[in-house]
C-alpha cells in the first residue's frame, strides 16, 4: 500500500517562528524530545495491552516500542554529553488536543487512535527535517537518522488503520485529525515543546 508523502499528509509545514524558537532553546527541546520518545514507547505498549487479540498490531507496536526506547536512550546520552540537566517539563497541548477528536467506542476508537499516531509520527519527521539544516553536525546527523524512522512509523500506523478500519471512514477521520493538527501547529502556544504551536511568549 502506498501512502501520501508526509508533506501531503500534513495540513501545513512547521512555522519558521517555531524553528527559530527551538534553535534558541535546544536544551528545552532535547528534554521534551526525550519525553516524546518515552511517551511513544509507552503508547505502543498500552496499545499491545489493550488490543491483545490483534496480532499484526502487537508485532508492529512491539518493534516500535523497542525502537522508541533506543531513541530515548540516545537522547539521554546526548543530553549527558552536552551537560543538559534532567528536569520536569509539563506536557504540551499537542497529543491531548489530538486525542479530543478520537471517538470513544470500538472498533472506531482503535482506528482513530492509529490515525492520530500516524499524524504524530509524520509531524515528528517533518520537524526533524525542518531542524536538521540549522543544527551542529552531531545533532543534525542524529536527527536526520531519526527522520527516516519516524517516516516508517507514520506508514506503519496508517497501514494498521486501514487494516482494521473502513477506507471511506478513515478518509473522513484523516481530514478531521488533519484540521485539528494544523490548528495546534499554527495557533499561538505559551510554551516550547517538540510539537508546540507558534511561540506566543
Amino acid at each position: 500500500m502506498n501512502f501520501p508523502p508526509i508533506d501531503q499528509f500534513l495540513g501545513c509545514r512547521t512555522p519558521d517562528a517555531w524553528v527559530q524558537a527551538a534553535l534558541a532553546d535546544q536544551e528545552n527541546l532535547l528534554i521534551d524530545h526525550k519525553n516524546c520518545e518515552f511517551k511513544a514507547a509507552s503508547t505502543a505498549l498500552s496499545l499491545i495491552a489493550k488490543y491483545h487479540s490483534h496480532i499484526d498490531l502487537i508485532n508492529m507496536m512491539s518493534r516500535l516500542a523497542r525502537e522508541e526506547l533506543v531513541h530515548h536512550e540516545q537522547v539521554l546520552r546526548l543530553m549527558k554529553k552536552r551537560k543538559v540537566e534532567l528536569r520536569q517539563l509539563s506536557a504540551g497541548r499537542y497529543a491531548s488536543g489530538l486525542r479530543k477528536v478520537v471517538r470513544n467506542h470500538e472498533p472506531v476508537k482503535l482506528v482513530d487512535t492509529l490515525v492520530v499516531g500516524a499524524f504524530i509520527e509524520a509531524r515528528s519527521c517533518e520537524r526533524f527535517e525542518a531542524l536538521v539544516p540549522h543544527l551542529d553536525e552531531e545533532l543534525g546527523k542524529f536527527y536526520f537518522g531519526l527522520l527516516k524512522s519516524e517516516a516508517r512509523h507514520y506508514q506503519g500506523y496508517l497501514k494498521l488503520a486501514y487494516q482494521y478500519g473502513d477506507a471511506d471512514d478513515i478518509a473522513r477521520v484523516i481530514d478531521k485529525v488533519r484540521a485539528a493538527e494544523q490548528e495546534l501547529i499554527e495557533s499561538p502556544d505559551q510554551e516550547l515543546r517538540f510539537h508546540s504551536g507558534v511561540p506566543a511568549w
